[in-house]
């Protein structure tokens, strides 16, 4: 049986996986239009904030850390800022080996997204194509043999910006081969020679129409086109990502079709990502080949239901394999909680924050909590957590402990999201939640005396003071 349990899910957390590909900088620029410009009929965006992420093979690291496994990347950046910032931002993700090597005549790929209250205006992108140096090719290949044998699958990300030019990737998967390491290929262009002998190879219905030179059309189409392209090649399988018709795989025990997993399409972007991030850490742990498939596939129905770049995480796979209740939804941890605010924020929403011990949850409490709602579109509720309560209150408190106190504020319809924090202070949460509106209610305190809100200023957010009472 092709059936996913959660032991299939927690075990991709052990997975160890080498990223070889093309490695960019997404940068997300928001604001508002108030106004046309009058030097042209154009809308003027005001800048509120920025936020960057590393895209393409980058991207996919995102997403196998998002699942708890390890990862090593090996791509080429630039010497200029946007390199900088990339190296950066791979590096400082925890479980992640980088190998970013710098060519000084290079153009780092840098995407930038002009979005107003949720809605993308421009994308504007600066990159170099052109096939990166042969000697730093050489390097690339040199290293990767030195992490293939650290690591239990080979992932190629291919984005088309030149680090799979050439022989690169023929070497690759030649070396992997005789290393005896699975080898997963996210194609570009109609040149599939380049992976010959490749394990798995992942195209969409284009690419594997440009490949072959065939109708995709329907099933029986994409079928026939998948066992040309895995039989002139000598892929071991064809995965063909199908949109919203879901996947199908070609091996040597047949075809087999996999409907889609998405409840909603909110933005397809990265999907393709999450989805060989599954896909590898699967393969990595030795699952069938079915089962990696549909996790791929499932875990590319959860991404589409998100909005922006977003990774999916063990959690999100568990709950769709066995949905919680919408109350427990609710609660989690600050990692989670600050994604959930940026893809609120990419909706046009404003986000909301209090904070408090709520030991116990009284009605006074709770009319404090219904008006801070009014204030935002969403509201998140920061929860000191037990020895926090404890150090503030005394060794008696609290006399309910952190998870039923998280579970009633939970249950209430006037609150979006709970997450607990250690600390004496919500500083740490409001930094990384980076609310549009802060409440308090503590009598007698001032706007400005609020804990937070010499950062909501930072950022333009307000500080609204409820009563209590």
């Amino acid at each position: 049986m092709d059936t996913i349990t959660a032991d299939h899910i927690r075990t991709l957390a052990h997975a160890s996986v080498l990223v070889i590909g093309d490695v960019m900088l997404d940068r997300y620029a928001y604001g508002v239009v108030q106004r046309i410009s009058v030097e042209a009929p154009v809308p003027i965006l005001a800048i509120e904030r920025e936020v960057e992420q590393p895209g393409g093979a980058g991207n996919v690291v995102r997403n196998l850390t998002a699942l708890g496994a390890a990862a090593a990347l090996i791509s080429v950046v630039g010497d200029d800022a946007a390199g900088s910032e990339l190296t950066g931002l791979v590096g400082g993700q925890p479980g992640v080996e980088p190998w970013l090597l710098v060519q000084g005549s290079r153009t780092t790929t840098l995407k930038t997204r002009f979005i107003a209250s949720g809605q993308h205006m421009l994308r504007t992108d600066r990159e170099t194509t052109d096939p990166i140096h042969p000697k730093l090719a050489d390097r690339l290949v040199r290293i990767a043999n030195d992490a293939m044998a650290a690591t239990s699958v080979t992932v190629l990300s291919d984005y088309g910006k030149g680090v799979q030019a050439g022989t690169v990737p023929a070497q690759l998967v030649a070396n992997a081969r005789r290393m005896g390491r699975p080898i997963v290929v996210d194609p570009r262009g109609a040149d599939f020679a380049r992976y010959a002998g490749a394990d798995v190879v992942m195209p969409n219905r284009p690419e594997l129409s440009a490949a072959t030179g065939m109708p995709v059309g329907d099933e029986a189409a994409i079928v026939a086109a998948a066992q040309v392209l895995r039989t002139r090649f000598r892929f071991g399988a064809v995965v063909v990502t199908r949109g919203n018709d879901g996947m199908t795989l070609v091996d040597g025990d047949g075809v087999r079709h996999f409907p889609t997993e998405a409840p909603s399409v909110h933005d397809t972007s990265g999907a393709g990502d999450t989805a060989l991030a599954a896909l590898a850490t699967a393969i990595a742990m030795k699952l069938p080949l079915a089962i990696a498939v549909r996790l791929a596939n499932l875990a590319a129905g959860i991404s589409v239901g998100k909005v922006g770049n977003a990774v999916v995480r063990e959690a999100d796979l568990l709950e769709a394999l066995s949905p919680q209740s919408s109350v427990l939804r609710k609660i989690v941890a600050r990692s989670e909680a600050a994604e959930l605010a940026e893809r609120w924020r990419r909706r046009g929403w404003r986000v909301g924050f209090i904070d408090g011990c709520f030991d116990p949850l009284d009605p006074s409490a709770t009319r404090v909590l219904e008006e801070a709602r009014t204030q935002c579109d969403r509201l998140v509720v920061g929860l000191n957590g037990d020895p926090s309560v404890q150090r503030l209150l005394g060794a008696d408190r609290p006399t309910q402990p952190e998870a039923a106190r998280a579970a009633v504020l939970a249950s209430l319809g006037c609150v979006d999201l709970v997450s607990v924090f250690a600390e004496d202070t919500p500083v740490a949460l409001i930094e990384a939640l980076r609310p549009d509106v802060l409440v308090s209610a503590t009598a007698g305190r001032l706007a400005e005396d609020v804990a937070g809100a010499d950062l909501l200023r930072g950022w333009g957010g307000t500080v609204f003071l409820a009563k209590r009472g």
